[in-house]
């Protein structure tokens, strides 16, 4: 019996320990602990049975932990993962981690593997990376880290893989990395790093991949060689300069020298300098200086993607070898300057998806292409003549882009819809063929009296219908006017407002939309603060006048917007949703969407106060923003001058001191510290909804309109959240705002990353002062134009010149820069752009304004 209780009070010991805390001083108490202060509330069960943790059997030690994506938020604690001596496998990346503790550089001892990327953390990179010894993988992408590459990284001479992409860092990259003799695949891509590209990189013999793509590196390419391994290199958008023929040393199959300034021939590659066409999959050359002939492509047979857009060949025709590459399903020669006919032998290619051949001086006919897999097609901009081949106009349907314009084509325009004949036939002859049919040709003179019989009775019946309407519509319009004279003549006293009904119409300069309720006493408009005033329809019709065109603001792109005044001077700007009303959203479904997004708050978006709904009509209520909006200020009003672009400022003068306050508001835009603030509000308020909202809302319409000024010139951000309310067809961006994926694909919905695109054009307008489309000039092709060339302190808007801050306007533009990428991949988060931003503004909140 002694024995049979000592047993028992040795399991119900274990069973206490295994359900207690993680005791102090253990690998386990550090990970939890580690969890805790970051944020999130570990599991009770022992750490180590954990799925994002693995140890090692005999001592309980932690040798692996992946976090990844957990939401962790804040820096790394002293005292945490600092102290597991045994970690290899450290993955914390995709959270919001801001920096790390000072004892962290202690697991150096032992980690092989550290992923650290899609975080906050920004600062310098210490020397103390080289403590890392055993490294092998090292991934701190997608931060903010800015400063020099450290040296101390040519230590890691066991080092495999290295990303230190889309930061800041700036300099060269260090000689020092020659000794990572262990590399395979680097990636600096989307950093500031300038000068040039040393013989250090030459000797890394087990480099495969090398990526050092939107930087700022120049001088020439050094002789790669030596890179026995080397198969995927990318220069795209640096300042490289003569010839690239050195990049082609290496056994490449993946090569982007894009949007550099190379210049010379091509073709002086030589045989047996290490490059072997036949193994090339990639090659772009797009936006360099480059002439001569055409690569020659006979034995490029394993060639998919082929763009030498943007350079000036010297043999003007089409190479005649291009048929050889037949797994060709990329091709790109447009604003090359070719000549001559579209070569036939295009139609061996079976596997092609894109072919753009715009903007050059090929002429003649479009031969009969091999279209089973073409998706994208351009021919614009030459002097190609003829009929579209047939076949290619049945598939046109089924291409996500193509573009006939500015040539002397004819085709079949009864097959296309309007918008399509505007936009990809410019230019371009209708021509649709009369069939022929021999029954019908024999049978048309014995029907033809019938057919004029009956065409005259159409005639006759269409005249006199078309006069009554003429007349029914003449009565209509003299009654409309009628009643908006006498509403706006005499306003309802409140005995006369009890009996107001409906249906109720309302007309702006181009729209038109209806409340239609029986009595407006009826609908009540809810106030989110106030719940107690027992407003109503008839309060916002008298409110504004009965919506009358002296009160207008703006005609946006989700309806019209007026200014009022509720019962108790509430100052309101009261927002038809006219898109609303066809969008199929329920009235409980917009209540409740409305209802959730008045419960959004943050001191950088415009305060959704209330809503009304009006029958099918939904009415958001908003304050009233006394300072207008950023287009306006930037581009639209001189002193005085109204507009209905969007809510605006157009009523200021009506205010006591609104002509005081908007002249602060126009003159901040003479400082840099002033637009500076506008961009950093914006910024928050966009990484607000992005990441401190659940579910997450993409605002789809960021635009400079958006942007407004409340009384004491604080940056507010409008329109958020209307998506679900107005339907997707509003719901894509403004012309200039939306980002390029829009235009290849209607099928592509907006994202975060197509915020963060709207975003950096916005930055651009506040940088230079300029529009989005301006005459003939695209502003982000602009912008980003002289980013390659080293020029964007040409950009700079002379208002802001001379202030003694160009270089932090310069830091902007290149924020912009990263926010406008073409891939929505390379795109900065919202978060990470705040950091950029905030950054900036240290520098310069000691500049007078």
């Amino acid at each position: 019996m002694g024995v049979g209780f000592f047993f028992c009070l040795l399991f119900i010991a274990l069973l206490f320990r295994s359900s207690s805390p993680q005791q102090p001083n253990t690998d386990g108490f550090f990970v939890s602990d580690f969890l805790q202060k970051m944020g999130l509330s570990p599991p009770p069960s022992p750490v180590c049975s954990w799925k994002w943790v693995t140890c090692d059997a005999p001592h309980d030690k932690v040798t692996s932990f992946i976090a990844s994506g957990l939401g962790l938020s804040g820096p790394i604690p002293e005292n945490t993962i600092g102290k597991l001596s045994r970690l290899e496998t450290l993955d914390l990346s995709s959270n919001s981690i801001t920096g790390l503790a000072s004892d962290f550089w202690g697991v150096g001892g032992t980690i092989k593997n550290l992923n650290l990327s899609r975080n906050l953390i920004n600062g310098s990179l210490p020397n103390n990376i080289g403590n890392f010894g055993f490294l092998e993988s090292l991934d701190l992408s997608f931060n903010g880290f800015s400063g020099d590459v450290p040296d101390a990284l040519g230590a890691l001479s066991r080092l495999q893989h290295l990303s230190l992409s889309h930061n800041g860092f700036e300099g060269r990259i260090p000689d020092s990395i020659s000794g990572c003799r262990a590399i395979a695949s680097i990636d600096f891509s989307s950093n500031r790093l300038n000068g040039s590209l040393t013989n250090s990189v030459t000797h890394l013999e087990r480099l495969v991949d090398l990526n050092l793509a939107n930087n700022g590196i120049h001088g020439r390419v050094p002789d790669l060689s030596q890179l026995k391994s080397l198969s995927w290199l990318n220069l795209s958008s640096n300042r490289f300069q003569d010839s690239p023929t050195n990049a082609f040393r290496a056994p490449l199959r993946v090569v982007d020298l894009s949007k550099n300034q190379f210049q010379g021939y091509i073709t002086q590659v030589k045989s047996g300098s290490g490059f072997n066409l036949s193994n090339l999959v990639l090659l772009d050359l797009a936006e360099n200086e480059l002439s001569g002939d055409f690569l020659v492509l006979r034995e490029a047979r394993a060639l998919r993607y082929l763009n030498l857009a943007g350079n000036s060949f010297s043999h003007r025709e089409f190479p005649s070898d291009i048929g050889n590459a037949s797994n060709l399903e990329y091709l790109n020669t447009s604003k090359t300057g070719i000549t001559g006919q579209i070569p036939v032998e295009l139609s061996r290619l079976t596997n092609l998806r894109t072919l753009d051949l715009s903007h050059n001086h090929l002429s003649g006919d479009i031969p009969q292409l091999s279209i089973a897999a073409l998706q994208v097609l351009d021919l614009s901009h030459n002097n190609l003549t003829g009929e579209i081949p047939p076949l290619l106009q049945q598939k046109l349907p089924e291409l996500l882009k193509f573009n006939f314009s500015y040539n002397n084509l004819t085709f079949c325009a009864s097959k296309f819809r309007l918008e399509t004949l505007k936009s990809a036939f410019i230019g371009s002859s209708s021509d649709c063929p009369i069939a022929a049919n021999p029954g019908a040709l024999r049978r048309r003179s014995s029907t033809e009296n019938k057919r004029r019989s009956t065409l005259k009775l159409a005639l006759a019946i269409a005249l006199s219908a078309f006069f009554l309407l003429v007349g029914l519509l003449c009565l209509a319009l003299f009654a409309c006017r009628r009643r908006t004279h006498l509403w706006t003549v005499k306003q309802p006293t409140y005995k006369e407002e009890q009996n107001i009904s409906g249906p109720f119409s309302f007309e702006t300069d181009s729209t038109t939309w209806v409340a239609d309720v029986k009595l407006a006493t009826s609908v009540p408009v809810v106030i989110f603060e106030k719940p107690l005033l027992n407003f109503t329809f008839a309060d916002l019709l008298s409110a504004t006048s009965h919506f009358d065109r002296g009160t207008l603001l703006a005609e946006g792109r989700f309806g019209p917007v007026y200014r009022g005044f509720l019962p108790g001077g509430i100052h309101v700007a009261v927002k038809v949703l006219v898109h609303g009303s066809s969008s199929g959203v329920a009235e409980p479904d917009a209540a409740r969407e409305l209802e959730r997004l008045g419960r959004i708050k943050h001191s950088n978006l415009v305060p959704l106060v209330g809503y009304c709904l009006a029958g099918d009509q939904r009415i958001a209520i908003y304050d009233y923003m006394e300072n207008g909006n950023l287009q306006n200020l930037l581009h639209d009003l001189p002193l005085g001058v109204q507009t209905t672009e969007d809510w605006s400022t157009d009523t200021w003068e009506d205010d006591n001191d609104g002509g005081g306050v908007r002249s602060a508001a126009s003159e901040g835009l003479t400082a840099w510290r002033f637009r500076h603030k506008i961009a950093l509000g914006a910024a928050r308020a966009l990484a607000f909804l992005h990441h401190g909202c659940f579910p997450q809302i993409i605002h789809r319409d960021v635009k400079a309109s958006s942007v407004y000024l409340d009384s004491q010139l604080e940056p507010r951000l409008s329109d958020f959240g209307l998506a679900k309310i107005v339907g997707g067809e509003v719901s894509r961006g403004s012309p200039g705002y939306a980002p390029p994926e829009f235009a290849q694909s209607e099928a592509c919905e907006a994202n975060a990353k197509s915020d963060v695109y709207a975003f950096g054009v916005v930055l651009f307008e506040l940088v230079t002062g300029r529009e989005p489309v301006e005459r003939e000039l695209n502003l982000v092709e602009w912008v980003r134009g002289l980013a390659r060339g080293n020029r964007l302190a040409e950009a700079i808007d002379p208002k802001i010149q001379g202030t003694g801050a160009e270089a932090q306007m310069v830091e902007a533009l290149r924020i912009g820069y990263l926010c406008t990428a073409e891939s929505p991949l390379k795109r900065l988060s919202m978060q990470q752009i705040v950091g950029l931003l905030k950054d900036i503004g240290s520098a310069s909140a000691d500049l007078v304004s």
